[in-house]
């Protein structure tokens, strides 16, 4: 009989002897590695890191920031910046809604936040983007937004990151978003010539045109564990070469075993990894 008594999903608990009503609900997350069941305050204390295999959650651009920054605390820049639908595509529904849609449920102008502050004392830029906005793919202002901090850096001669999460290029845009790839590139030249640093971290997943421009143009090209880097999908690439794909070649670990990343660094070593190589490298 207990099984037709238990509660369903969204509905509150009956109460416990006391009298107390318990909600469970939201409280627990699952694995998706490991199936480890996951109380949420655990989960949070180890920055969406799971404690029995290490799969690391995908997090938020806010969140991502937090961790990097001292205290928490940054300062946003461009965040008046939004598209203006050039091309007024329609899908399954206008690109102007969906903009609308996105903006509401995650309170950005778009999928990027470019952001100041200091990291171990150090003053250093960085753009998160937000895989939550259309997938963080990129357009006209992500393209826009990440140019202006390449050359708030090269004029402050601050160090940049760039904390990758994105399915490419947004193709509602059109070639305008594609324009974005040589605008982007060609500020990380300049950036290079005035001897800033530029770190790339690509986080799962870093896809599409996003991989093919600046997320494989850093002075040190690092990644999250597990995640999945590549331009197109193991379907596409299989049926274009006609040959069959090794299992996990998208993989950050994968990768950096055949020379394309210089390295795999956990999420709880990321900011003490980016301040000893802001140290070399500005030394």
């Amino acid at each position: 009989m207990a099984w037709f008594n238990r509660q369903k999903p969204g509905v509150e608990a009956p109460p416990d002897e006391g009298g107390r009503k318990v909600r469970t609900e939201g409280l627990w997350e699952k694995c998706a590695h490991c199936d480890q069941i996951i109380w949420r305050k655990t989960l949070e204390e180890s920055m969406q890191v799971c404690p029995k295999c290490e799969y690391h959650f995908r997090i938020d651009a806010r969140t991502r920031l937090a961790l990097l920054f001292d205290n928490g605390e940054y300062e946003v820049h461009d965040e008046k910046l939004g598209s203006t639908d050039p091309l007024k595509f329609v899908d399954s529904k206008p690109y102007s809604e969906r903009l609308a849609a996105m903006r509401r449920a995650t309170a950005l102008p778009d999928a990027l936040i470019s952001a100041s502050g200091t990291m171990n004392g150090r003053q250093v830029n960085i753009c998160a983007l937000e895989l939550k906005f259309i997938g963080g793919s990129m357009g006209a202002v992500m393209g826009e937004q990440i140019t202006r901090a390449i050359e708030r850096s090269a004029r402050e001669r601050v160090p940049l990151v760039i904390v990758s999460a994105s399915g490419g290029a947004r193709m509602q845009e059109g070639a305008v978003s594609l324009m974005q790839l040589a605008k982007i590139s060609a500020a990380l030249m300049r950036l290079d010539e005035a001897k800033v640093p530029y770190i790339s971290v690509m986080t799962d997943p870093t896809t599409g045109g996003v991989t093919a421009s600046f997320a494989m143009l850093g002075d040190l090209n690092i990644a999250e564990p597990g995640a999945l880097i590549g331009f197109a999908g193991p379907r596409v690439i299989e049926q274009t070469i006609r040959q069959k794909l090794p299992e996990g070649f998208q993989t950050s670990e994968f990768l950096v075993e055949h020379g394309f990343l210089d390295a795999v660094v956990k999420r709880s070593d990321l900011k003490e990894f980016l301040c000893r190589a802001f140290d070399l490298l500005m030394n």
